[in-house]
């Protein structure tokens, strides 16, 4: 998606979320500069959402994320996370929330 990606990942419960989220962004952020894919310097946006899911859940993940654009074709990203936050019961602050991409 031009907007957001999903990740799938399995981590150890002794692994940093915020610290992998941190690898993963510095790294991207780094290689996508460095190739120059953009012709403005590329950054990613504060935060980040992270959802954790059973290990019986893995394959739908995995079909959801082969299917987003299928997704989003109904609704945009910010109503899906949205709609993320009340299932799974996080509060939040709009502040907070992903602003659209300039």
């Amino acid at each position: 998606m031009p907007d957001h990606v999903h990740i799938l990942v399995g981590i150890r419960p002794s692994q940093s979320v915020s610290d992998l989220m941190q690898d993963i962004k510095g790294s991207s952020s780094k290689w996508i500069n460095e190739k120059r894919f953009l012709k403005v310097k590329f950054e990613w946006q504060e935060g980040y959402g992270a959802f954790s899911y059973a290990k019986s859940q893995v394959n739908t993940v995995i079909n959801y994320i082969k299917n987003q654009e299928q997704h989003h074709a109904v609704r945009s990203f910010n109503q899906e996370y949205l709609e993320f936050l009340a299932e799974f019961e996080v509060e939040y602050d709009e502040r907070y929330i992903f602003k659209a991409p300039i």
